[in-house]
């Protein structure tokens, strides 16, 4: 446990990591409240003791104080040096994984994280690792400059075209822990999050065996999960909004004009399609390009499942 009383305001400590680093925050936050409260607690007590009464008189002239100077140059100095070494030894801790981490490729595209795993095995806007489990992350970005952020592991790192950049950590708690993207990406940067899950060992290899999918969840309530899980809610609003894509509201059924002048219902075909191949048939005003394709990410029952999904939204 945490022996600090700053603990409770900062996120669940989910590796040892999480922990050291707190630790070092902590010693630094409680030194600057100790500092604080002793200079200006000081300042206050001299200005009271030391406040003119009666006439102005003169007061003896003095140069310096050797000793106090020294004191208080040496005292800092040392401080300082101390959490350099500290703060230098978690990080370079933190920065080469160990040899029998389990690598995941961690791809950044706007606004959603893609992950693959050494099996093939492939998730959107979700990954599962076992606990206790030291995992690499190898990540890179097909368009522009993101960071994953893992608070509860207090790890980030930017994520960056044409390059691979890395971090790792081992998970010490498991259930759900949120990802962020902490670099301004485009209009759905606040939308573009991922969750990690963070398994038993037994529950992390049934996890990678049955790929992930659902197979209890009625289709509809499973579509209305997956609308936010695997991030169509960035490009795709359901109250009638525009977008970057056409709105999930009514459109089940309607006839629309694509580019290129030629017509199309939106039916089960039109929507695998579109999944699947998202260039194929765009509508009239909207940008080609723009949607990645989900082919190999989602399982038929999931597509099933936002197609059910998108019926109910009238």
């Amino acid at each position: 446990m945490n022996m600090f009383l700053l603990a409770p305001f900062m996120p669940l400590q989910g590796s040892e990591y999480a922990k050291s680093v707190d630790l070092l925050y902590e010693f630094i936050f409680w030194l600057g409240v100790v500092f604080f409260i002793g200079i200006v607690g000081s300042m206050a007590y001299f200005v009271f003791k030391y406040k003119r009464v009666g006439e102005p008189r003169n007061i003896p002239q003095f140069s310096h104080n050797f000793a106090l100077e020294v004191t208080w140059s040496v005292i800092p100095l040392i401080i300082v040096i101390v959490i350099f070494f500290w703060g230098f030894d978690s990080y370079m801790s933190n920065r080469i994984a160990p040899n029998d981490s389990l690598e995941i490729k961690v791809y950044a595209k706007k606004w959603q994280w893609e992950f693959e795993y050494p099996d093939g095995t492939r998730t959107l806007g979700e990954f599962h690792v076992p606990k206790d489990k030291p995992v690499k992350l190898i990540m890179s970005s097909d368009d522009v400059i993101h960071s994953f952020f893992l608070p509860t592991m207090r790890q980030k790192m930017d994520v960056l075209p044409g390059r691979y950049t890395t971090l790792w950590f081992q998970p010490t708690v498991e259930g759900k822990h949120q990802v962020f993207c902490t670099e301004y990406c485009g209009d759905g940067h606040s939308e573009m999050m991922a969750e990690l899950t963070v398994d038993s060992q037994d529950k992390y290899k049934e996890w990678i065996e049955n790929g992930g999918l659902d197979k209890d969840t009625p289709l509809d309530q499973l579509g209305a999960r997956l609308y936010k899980s695997r991030n169509c809610n960035t490009c795709h609003s359901i109250d009638g909004t525009r977008i970057q894509g056409p709105t999930f509201k009514g459109i089940w059924g309607r006839t629309e004009r694509i580019t290129g002048g030629t017509t199309v219902v939106v039916d089960e075909n039109y929507v695998r399609e579109s999944v699947m191949d998202p260039n194929a048939k765009v509508v009239e005003g909207y940008e080609r390009g723009v949607m990645p394709t989900y082919k190999g990410l989602l399982k038929d029952r999931e597509v099933n499942a936002i197609i059910e999904y998108m019926k109910t939204l009238k």
